[in-house]
């Protein structure tokens, strides 16, 4: 009955001393409320020698002040005036990221022993050169006989019909194929047990709908000794054996170490903490018993904290507007989003483990207070390197590098007298703002010296380059790294389509005060919401958070009207074990609340929606619970941007959470004082305009009717609020911050290349590729987009050349420029606006036929020309030929390959071309021997969804368009591209000093044929050349035809030198004679020919003939070759 004490005594002041407690991987923070209401807050290293536990002692330290009694450090705390404790961790996180968890062995079905080894293949860092393979937490594996398989009707497995039939949990039966065998495994347990290893993961395959061999395993090796078994249908009871066995080592890996922790916490206490409540957050940001709080629901403990303090303390004070988490910290900044509810995810990756539970959905970005900060071939960059608590930033006079936290100081942003004296080698100085101020001034003069290295001459005479201060170059850096922090807050927003300037940005951590007004004005916000103890929200959230008790069950029925009887059932029996669970823990009836859930998906899709039936109530068509199918499909028109009507709906699981109501104020109202505000001080700050004298106000003495307008600076005691000029801040009535954010004097941005723009601009165009892939990834149908990830988004300018890219799939990044140009070539006048082009041919940049390009042209009033094209490419696991899937090896044309396009126009007018494209799938089915698309409503599903994914696109270069204007956005495009090989040339150069200037390497195929490389390097920068001279010609893949054909001895006829060099037309008729030699064809005879013809004229009729089936052209060698895609076609052709 511990929680009892809790929720009874939640009202009024409290009887005893109440403690809510983050512990964090640097600090750890104390949220205290006294007897009697007051309220202490502190902060205290995590990891000190001079005590034991940080959570404890920060007990210690409260009860001492306040009790005004020495309270020794090394004897065991009193406990019978604390009410109660609750807490966040980081200590699952830790063990995960360190794999310092305990040591684990892995129960799989017989057959399955590599299954979590394997994986499924993702690589989250696609660029890596050397790919590290994540180890996995688990030391041994043991196969166990047994299987269970699905009945399905019309089984032709062999003896199928004589096996026994199971009724699983879902909704469907399985077939025991083969029992389990407890007596062979009894030993292979032993083994391990011997061996030291007491902590067992459980995976059998199917137990997620009959867990019945599971349990059976686990009772045997608690029986023998086990210290922890993690079943993986206890643990994660979902579809899908790879996620949930992933969550089951997890458990096993983590919970043990949790417990060893939860018991040297208790040491601390007399009698243990016996009779005191104590409770622990879980990553679904829910609090639940120290008893029950464990493994896989603990990664997040810590940060859920947060989100909880501004959900309970901002939605409700700003209307019910939906809110923006800003967590800036030291090395990282967490974003979040509430609206009414906490939003989650059911699967989610830490340090390379999949844990299939309920986590709120929390992004980070690499950008926090101790980033570093870079110029790197002409670009600012922040992170995501961090400079750590040691060394730490310049200003921390230990010689570290410049950081986010130097660029502030160096602005006046920062006051060195309201900092401890910590800093130096003794740990006994203050901040050193000349420091930073130096380690600026030698980017500065790194940042000139580039620039007037890479400027032309003609440009330098027409403008010579400014020398750059000191604080130009902090605010260049500070403008970057809040254009990196916005990046993951418009992943939240932007791309799941909602209006990021409708939200309000609640800031916390140490170094959010100082971003918050200069992010908000980027995203479009007009309010900032800073609490008075966001120095510490995360632990003061722990103070506000219920009570929770969630259960689930996997299924695997449709949505329809004969399930509903059963889903009633089940939600209902889940309700009561949940409404029993928080009884047993001294909630009453009135102080539980209940929310049922469906987990949705529209049929044949992998991507399902945790939907609740709140807003949608029950109509005769619906379960009892509400209509949860109307709440599906609305989510999904807006995470989406389209339905799939006649497609059924799936129920993958059913979950209701439960939540006791603590019911605890933590607020005490402020009163009005009737006087302005006293200023502290006066000190010179840096914004946009330069240096404005800024006041200095400290808010402990604001009051509810003080307004303090920007320039200013509020400072707490954990904290430091910059307003902004043209901001306002106010105190509401209970002493919190809240920021009316203006637009302020618009920065004007000129064609001109400048290195702080193009860092925006760079980030800018990124995040929108990155956009693009995101919805991509979450509205297509197929495994390969959606799971493999096997696809790519890209924008590129004006003349088809590539601008930016997400981090996707290379061979697709370094052909979708030449499909791109090739669509411009080959339609010309004929790109329309309202057209979408469908391409995979190889002669059209194709590198892969399965992979198809889904290019959309962009056009702006008054421009006849397309402004920008945005594209996607994607991976169809199947467009027909002759074997399903993708390059087939004994294809000899490219029919049997699968259905091509060149320039086909899939969205012609505005209006999806269905009929025209589910004929051209279907196409290789004409062609003996071939198919056509064996998965034709998969093919159409991923089309739409990479027409959608550059609709995203256009949406977003539109409004930075409407932003900054076209010609500043098309100028800032090429400025990418020139930078691109700037870098290249950079990375070179670096790669010549490093490892010489030419290197070497030997591989081997299969059958021990070598592969030998050779790479030479001139470091040397080549003489500049005449603008307009470095034009890519589509020729040179002509040049090594000749090569090949050379080297083959095959004669060659009608070309001559000045052929190749001028790529004048008769080198593509000399090839087309030289393949007709090189097959032996000596004389050509092509139906339809007059016997008057001439060799050219019969060659030209032929060549007609070779292309026709690709909807090309071949009027006459001048025009029609020029470019030499003819000529691809023809060489596919007789490959």
């Amino acid at each position: 009955m511990a929680a009892a004490t809790a929720a009874a005594s939640s009202s009024g002041p409290p009887r005893g001393f109440q403690f809510a407690i983050d512990r964090g991987g640097t600090f750890t923070d104390v949220f205290a409320r006294c007897p009697g209401g007051r309220v202490r807050v502190l902060k205290l290293l995590s990891e000190d020698p001079g005590y034991r536990d940080a959570p404890t002692e920060g007990i210690r330290r409260v009860l001492e002040e306040e009790l005004g009694v020495p309270v020794p450090r090394d004897e065991p705390l009193d406990t019978s005036g604390i009410e109660w404790i609750r807490m966040g961790t980081t200590v699952a996180t830790n063990a995960l990221l360190e794999r310092r968890g305990e040591r684990l062995a892995l129960l799989v079905t017989r057959g399955f022993r590599d299954l979590l080894h394997i994986g499924n293949q993702a690589r989250p860092h696609i660029f890596d050169l050397e790919v590290a393979v994540p180890e996995v937490l688990y030391e041994e594996v043991i196969e166990v006989d047994e299987r269970l398989i699905p009945h399905q009707p019309g089984c032709r497995l062999p003896g199928s019909d004589t096996l026994p039939l199971l009724e699983g949990s879902t909704g469907t039966s399985l077939l025991l194929q083969r029992p389990l065998d407890l007596g062979g495994l009894r030993q292979a347990l032993e083994g391990v047990l011997a061996r030291g290893i007491r902590s067992l993961a459980v995976l059998l395959l199917h137990s997620y709908a009959w867990p019945g061999h599971e349990e059976q395993v686990g009772a045997l090796a608690r029986e023998l000794g086990f210290r922890h078994v993690s079943l993986s249908s206890a643990v994660a009871g979902m579809v899908r054996a790879v996620p949930r066995g992933y969550t089951a080592c997890a458990d096993a890996y983590l919970t043990p170490c949790i417990h060893r922790y939860l018991q040297s916490f208790r040491r601390g206490f007399r009698n243990q903490l016996e009779g005191v409540p104590v409770l622990f957050m879980r990553s679904d940001g829910g609090l639940t018993p120290m008893e029950q709080f464990g493994g896989a629901r603990a990664i997040l403990s810590g940060p859920a904290g947060g989100v909880v303090g501004y959900a309970v303390t901002t939605y409700g004070c700003q209307g019910g507007q939906p809110v923006i988490g800003f967590d800036m910290g030291g090395t990282s900044t967490d974003v979040s989003r509430y609206a009414g509810e906490y939003e989650h995810v059911f699967e989610a990756t830490t340090a390379g483990v999949a844990i299939q539970a309920p986590q709120l959905d929390i992004n980070t970005v690499a950008a926090g207070g101790g980033s570093r900060l870079f110029f790197r071939s002409g670009l600012y960059v922040v992170g995501p390197e961090s400079a750590g608590a040691h060394p730490g930033p310049a200003c921390y006079r230990k010689g570290g590098p410049l950081t986010v936290t130097d660029a502030n100081l160096c602005l006046g942003r920062l006051l060195p007298e309201y900092f401890p004296r910590i800093f130096g080698p003794g740990e006994d100085q203050p901040l050193c703002r000349e420091a930073a101020e130096r380690a600026f001034a030698e980017m500065a003069a790194r940042i000139q010296a580039f620039q007037a290295a890479t400027a032309t001459d003609a440009a330098a005479a027409e403008d010579p380059p400014k020398p750059l201060t000191v604080e130009e170059v902090a605010m260049g850096f500070l403008r970057v790294a809040n254009e990196a922090m916005c990046r993951p807050i418009r992943a939240l927003t932007q791309a799941r389509g909602h209006d990021a300037a409708r939200h309000v940005l609640a800031c916390f951590g140490g170094a959010g005060g100082q971003h918050a007004c200069a992010i908000a004005r980027t995203l479009g916000m007009s309010r900032v919401f800073i609490h008075k103890h966001s120095g510490v929200l995360s632990a003061y959230g722990l103070a506000l958070a219920d009570v929770v008790q969630e259960a689930q069950e996997p299924c695997a029925l449709r949505y329809e009207a004969a399930a509903f009887p059963r889903l009633d059932a089940r939600l209902a029996a889940l309700e009561q074990r949940c409404r029993h669970a928080l009884r047993a823990q001294g909630f009453a009836g009135e102080q539980i609340r209940t929310e049922a859930f469906l987990h949705l998906r529209y049929e044949g899709t992998d991507c399902a929606l945790m939907c609740s039936a709140k807003g949608h109530p029950p109509t005769p068509a619906s379960c009892r619970a509400g209509d949860f199918l109307a709440a599906f499909t609305s989510r999904y028109l807006q995470e989406f941007g389209f339905t799939i009507p006649d497609r059924p709906v799936v129920v993958d699981d059913v979950r209701v959470r439960g939540t006791g109501s603590s019911g605890i104020s933590c607020e005490t109202p402020l009163a009005p004082s009737g006087k302005p505000p006293r200023v502290e001080t006066v000190t010179r700050c840096y914004f946009e305009e330069g240096y404005l004298e800024t006041p200095v106000f400290l808010l402990e003495e604001l009051a509810c009717d003080h307004t303090v307008p920007g320039p200013a600076i509020v400072i707490d005691k954990n904290s430091t609020i910059v307003v902004e000029p043209g901001c306002t801040a106010s105190l509401t009535g209970l002493g919190d911050v809240c920021i009316a954010v203006g637009s302020g004097a618009p920065r004007p941005v000129g064609p001109q290349l400048d290195a702080v723009q193009l860092s925006i601009f760079s980030h800018r165009f990124m995040s929108i590729a990155e956009q693009m892939g995101r919805i991509l990834q979450r509205t297509a149908i197929s495994t390969n987009i959606k799971e493999r990830l096997d696809f790519s988004c890209a924008l590129f300018g004006p003349d088809g050349g590539l601008v930016s890219n997400a981090p996707h799939i290379p061979v697709h990044l370094g052909a979708m420029q030449e499909t791109v140009q090739f669509q411009i070539r080959n339609l010309g006048e004929d790109l329309r606006e309202g057209d979408v082009i469908l391409s995979n041919h190889p002669c059209a940049g194709g590198s892969h036929l399965p992979d198809l390009t889904v290019i959309t042209p962009v056009f702006w009033p008054g421009i006849p020309k397309p402004v920008f094209f945005v594209a996607s490419r994607g991976h169809h696991a199947d467009i027909g030929g002759i074997t399903p899937g993708s390059m087939p090896p004994h294809s000899k044309t490219l029919q049997e390959e699968g259905a091509v396009f060149v320039s086909f126009k899939l969205v012609k007018d505005g209006v999806f071309q269905e009929e025209a494209v589910r004929e051209a799938l279907l196409a290789p089915g004409r062609v003996p021997g071939c198919s056509g698309s064996r998965n034709l409503p998969d093919n159409l599903s991923d089309l739409r969804a990479q027409v959608a994914a550059n609709q995203k696109g256009i949406q977003l270069v539109t409004e930075l368009i409407r932003l900054h204007g076209l010609p500043v956005v098309q100028a800032y495009m090429a400025h990418i591209q020139a930078n691109a090989e700037v870098a290249v040339r950079e990375m070179l150069k670096g790669f010549a000093a490093r490892w010489g200037t030419a290197v070497e390497a030997e591989d081997f195929m299969d059958d021990g044929s070598p592969i030998r490389l050779r790479v030479q390097v001139d470091p040397q920068e080549p003489q500049p050349r005449e603008k307009g001279r470095m034009r890519f010609h589509k020729l040179q893949n002509v040049q090594i035809a000749l090569n090949y054909l050379k080297h083959r001895q095959v004669k060659l006829v009608n070309i001559r030198n000045d052929d190749i060099a001028d790529g004048n037309p008769k080198l593509t008729l000399g090839l087309i004679w030289t393949i007709i030699l090189h097959f032996q064809i000596s004389d050509i005879q092509v139906t339809g020919q007059s016997e008057d013809m001439t060799a050219k004229e019969k060659l030209l009729l032929w060549s007609q003939r070779m292309v026709e089936d690709y909807r090309l052209r071949c009027d006459n060698f001048t025009t029609s070759w020029r470019d030499g895609r003819l000529f691809n076609a023809i060489i596919h052709r007789h490959k």
